[in-house]
């Protein structure tokens, strides 16, 4: 039997070659073959879920939210003491030094990432700026929307705060930042489709366990997940599930 594992595109590259060495770490833990599928883009993730390939996976808040309630995923476990937080940036060179600078009718460079963009106009509203009031232009990564934001093509950018971080010295340079959240109550989350629910107790003991030997903790670090794993208890769900659709509405 083979399993597929998916992992959330929004993580910055160089944990490529991490995931992979979890995927492995995960294999011989379970005794049970393991696919890593690592979609370029939210939409190959998406089609990966359509098409019902996704035994195990690695999601956004925003998507294990809508996999849980809509499909029937179990939660397996989160991360300890790492959220998703988010950034939002403009060119150093440009005039715009605090969230009060931007204004109506203003450009803003954005991902696909569809998490970001909602926790952004959640925080715009205390400027008083709606998704309306902005001009979106889309952008292909979040190195490329840094670039984008250099070299003037819009006048703000949205940030995961992660990727933002993981982003040059140079490049971090030629921007300023005018905004980081803290909200602290959202993160990514392993989940498993029902059809493998026999799984979900082995599953939760190989994530949580991680950090009990020197190979799975340099994993771990190499993911910047130094705290490792816990089990999501049912509280944890409905809380993420309840946060999720406050701020939707």
């Amino acid at each position: 039997m083979t399993i597929n594992f998916l992992i959330a595109p929004d993580f910055p590259p160089e944990y490529f070659a991490g995931w992979h060495f979890m995927n492995a770490r995960l294999q011989k833990m379970l005794d049970v073959n393991i696919h890593l599928l690592l979609p370029a883009n939210s939409t190959e993730e998406q089609n990966e879920i359509d098409q019902d390939k996704v035994d195990i996976i690695y999601a956004n808040p925003f998507d294990a939210a809508k996999l849980i309630r809509e499909l029937g995923y179990l939660a397996v476990a989160q991360p300890v003491n790492i959220y998703d937080e988010i950034v939002i940036a403009s060119s150093a060179e440009f005039p715009i030094k605090k969230l009060d600078d931007v204004k109506k009718g203003m450009t803003v460079l954005a991902t696909e990432y569809y998490d970001v963009k909602l926790l952004a106009l959640r925080l715009l509203e205390s400027v008083d700026i709606e998704e309306k009031d902005l001009v979106w232009q889309k952008s292909d990564s979040f190195a490329a929307l840094a670039n984008g934001l250099i070299k003037k093509r819009g006048h703000i950018g949205l940030f995961l705060a992660s990727a933002y971080k993981k982003l040059t010295d140079f490049t971090r340079s030629n921007l300023t930042t005018l905004m980081e959240s803290k909200i602290r109550d959202l993160n990514h989350v392993v989940l498993i489709h029902p059809r493998q629910a026999t799984m979900l107790e082995m599953l939760q003991q190989a994530f949580c366990t991680l950090n009990q030997s020197d190979d799975g903790q340099t994993i771990l670090d190499d993911l910047g997940l130094k705290n490792g794993f816990t089990v999501m208890s049912q509280e944890d769900i409905e809380f993420l599930i309840d946060i999720i659709e406050t701020l939707r509405d």
